[in-house]
């Protein structure tokens, strides 16, 4: 081979070695634009499915705070559909009361009496109907449904801590008391 054609392939291999670091060049920096919009899509994908997971989070806890909204005004209806006598039964009661003072009078009639009573009977049976009943006392004090106005002393009839005598009856709806008893008490 000639001087001339070592030169040629010389030239020809520097000029192929520069097409090729020309291309690498070309191919890394396109690499490098491909890492970053890669990169760019991994934020963005991060960031959203980062607000999806948050918008998740707000829609379950709103979705549980309905149902407990829900659940409270369901059991507050409830409640005022067992309790909605109260008030009627709280105007009742001392007309039950007077009535009852009116059936101690000894001067009465039998028809008096004897209507006075009946009257009182189905004052009592609708306020049953509605569940409203008259607290028992007899036997131990109770300041869960007795109302201690008076303390006596202790006697063989009456043991201590008992109820000696009641002055006002008192009345419950299911469970919660109307108006406690008024009792005398044994101290």
């Amino acid at each position: 081979m000639s001087e001339e054609e070592k030169n040629e392939t010389i030239n020809s291999e520097a000029t192929e070695l520069e097409t090729i670091n020309s291309e690498t060049a070309e191919l890394n920096e396109a690499d490098e634009i491909l890492k970053e919009v890669v990169e760019e899509d991994i934020d963005v994908l991060i960031k959203v499915q980062k607000e999806r997971d948050e918008m998740e989070d707000k829609y379950l806890r709103a979705r549980a705070e309905m149902k407990n909204i829900q659940r409270r005004v369901s059991e507050e209806h409830m409640t005022m559909i067992k309790y909605r006598s109260q008030d009627l039964a709280k105007a009742i009661l001392p007309a039950l009361d007077n009535l009852e003072r009116a059936l101690q009078v000894e001067s009465l009639t039998d028809d008096v009496r004897k209507g006075l009573q009946m009257t009182q009977e189905s004052l009592i049976a609708g306020l049953k109907q509605e569940g409203i009943i008259e607290i028992a006392c007899d036997g131990e004090f109770d300041p869960n449904f007795h109302l201690a106005v008076q303390t006596v002393e202790v006697t063989k009839e009456v043991p201590a801590n008992h109820i000696a005598q009641v002055l006002q009856k008192g009345y419950q709806l299911h469970e919660r008391v109307l108006r406690p008893s008024m009792v005398v008490v044994a101290q």
